[in-house]
C-alpha cells in the first residue's frame, strides 16, 4: 500500500531529526569554533564570514556524499545493511560515551593541526585540514554511513522520503557549522568553559541513546534474517 503524502512527510521529518541528532553532536562546531577563530585573527569580517560559509558546505557536501554512497560502496563487498548498523551505530555510541566523560571540550590534536595554518594558505587549506578532518573527522562520517544504513526500506517511495528528509537535515548541520564559525567569538564569550561543558554533556547523551538505536535496529535485522528452524 503506498503511503498517503502526509505519511510521506512525517517520514521526512523523522529522518531529518534523526540525522541532525546522528552526526551534530559528533561534529559539535562549538569544539572546534576556537580553531577558527585563531586561524581566522587579522583577517577582515567579509573575509571571516566566506570563510566559515565554505567550510559550511564542505562539510555538507561530504556528510551528504557519504551518507548516499557510503552504503552502496559496503554493499559492493558483500556487507549486509544490518551489519553496518550495528558497526555504525557502536561507532556513534562509543564517540558519545568519550564525550559523556571528557572534562572539557577536547580539540588539543586539532589545534596542533591548525597550528600550520596562516592567512597566506588560508584559502587553499579550507578543505583540509579544516573541513576535513577539523570539523567533519571520520567519527562524522561513520555516522553518516550509519544513518544512510538507516533510511533504505523495502518500499522505494519511504526510501525517498527518509533520504530527503535527511538530506535536508544535513543542510541544517552544515548551516549551523557555518553560523558557529561566523559568530564564534561572540557565541564563546557568551558560554564559557561551562556552558561549552553542559551543552557538549547534553548533545553526548542524546548521541549516546542514538546510537543504541541504530545498534537495536542494527540487531533485530540480524535476527529476522536469521534462518527459520
Amino acid at each position: 500500500m503506498e503511503l498517503t503524502l502526509l505519511a510521506l512527510a512525517a517520514v521526512a521529518g523523522k529522518s531529518l531529526l534523526f540525522a541532525i541528532a546522528a552526526i551534530l553532536p559528533i561534529i559539535n562546531p562549538l569544539a572546534t569554533a576556537p580553531i577558527f577563530v585563531a586561524w581566522t585573527q587579522g583577517m577582515g569580517s567579509d573575509e571571516r564570514n566566506h570563510l566559515a560559509l565554505t567550510v559550511g558546505r564542505y562539510v555538507t557536501l561530504l556528510l551528504a556524499s557519504t551518507m548516499v554512497l557510503g552504503s552502496l560502496v559496503l554493499d559492493l563487498f558483500g556487507i549486509s545493511l544490518p551489519v553496518v548498523r550495528v558497526a555504525g551505530g557502536i561507532i556513534v555510541a562509543y564517540n558519545a560515551w568519550l564525550m559523556l566523560n571528557t572534562q572539557e571540550p577536547a580539540h588539543d590534536d586539532s589545534s596542533q593541526m591548525a597550528q600550520t595554518l596562516t592567512r597566506q594558505n588560508a584559502r587553499p587549506d579550507t578543505f583540509y585540514p579544516l573541513s576535513f578532518p577539523i570539523t567533519c573527522g571520520p567519527g562524522s562520517l561513520a555516522a553518516a554511513i550509519a544513518v544512510g544504513a538507516s533510511l533504505r526500506t523495502p518500499r522505494i517511495t519511504e526510501t525517498l522520503a527518509s533520504l530527503a528528509g535527511a538530506l535536508a537535515g544535513i543542510v541544517i548541520v552544515g548551516t549551523v557549522v557555518a553560523l558557529t564559525y561566523r559568530y564564534a567569538t561572540a557565541l564563546l564569550r557568551k558560554l564559557g568553559d561551562v556552558g561549552q561543558l553542559v551543552f557538549l554533556r547534553l548533545m553526548a547523551f542524546l548521541l549516546l541513546a542514538v546510537g543504541v538505536q541504530i545498534v537495536w535496529d542494527g540487531i533485530r535485522g540480524l535476527i529476522v534474517s536469521l534462518p527459520a528452524t
